[in-house]
């Protein structure tokens, strides 16, 4: 059984059990989440929704809230001295799935 939800403008197939990171939500460690956009939900047939399939959800709980690692953005032009160098590091929410329904 696996299902495809929609979260942070991000498409994730998920199966009860996996752990996926995804973008940064407003939720406390230890928290319950559901997830309502589902747009596939596949439990022996295949159900694809509309956009979304009615009365889908899949929950999880948050495991961890955290930065990931950092991505260096360095910009150069050569014979003209011109350099900067920048970093990023995107802030993520990591949730572990516990049941499709």
């Amino acid at each position: 059984m696996y299902a495809v939800i929609v979260s942070g403008g991000k498409q994730y197939k998920v199966s009860e059990g996996d752990v996926i990171r995804v973008e940064k939500l407003p939720v406390e460690e230890g928290a319950q989440v559901t997830f309502d956009q589902v747009l596939v939900l596949n439990d022996g047939t295949m159900k694809i929704g509309t956009p979304v399939v009615d009365g889908a959800k899949v929950s999880g709980t948050v495991t961890k809230n955290g930065k990931s690692k950092k991505v260096v953005v360095y910009r150069y032009k050569r014979k003209s001295g011109y350099h900067k160098k920048n970093g990023h590091r995107q802030l993520f929410t990591e949730v572990k799935i516990d049941s499709i329904g």
